[in-house]
């Protein structure tokens, strides 16, 4: 079955990434953007008879963020 993570940074934590996409943007002339924050995505097969959400909770706490500074979810599509 496949799977789908999101990794994000909490809020309050500092983003340069983000702050360098979002110069860029204006940069190049895009208008309307108020703030941009990057994250990660991960699409997972899972095997077949695997408790998924358990099993990408533990791939998310263990290896997949940083959970003092960032947030998952974990969709099961």
């Amino acid at each position: 079955m496949k799977a789908r993570v999101t990794v994000t940074l909490k809020s309050g934590v500092l983003d340069p990434q983000g702050k360098a996409i979002e110069g860029a943007l204006r940069g190049l002339g895009v208008a309307g953007i108020d703030g941009v924050r990057q994250g990660k995505l991960f699409e997972i097969e899972v095997a077949d008879g695997v408790d998924a959400e358990a099993t990408l909770k533990e791939a998310c706490e263990r290896l997949l963020a940083n959970t003092v500074v960032e947030n998952y979810r974990v969709e099961v599509l």
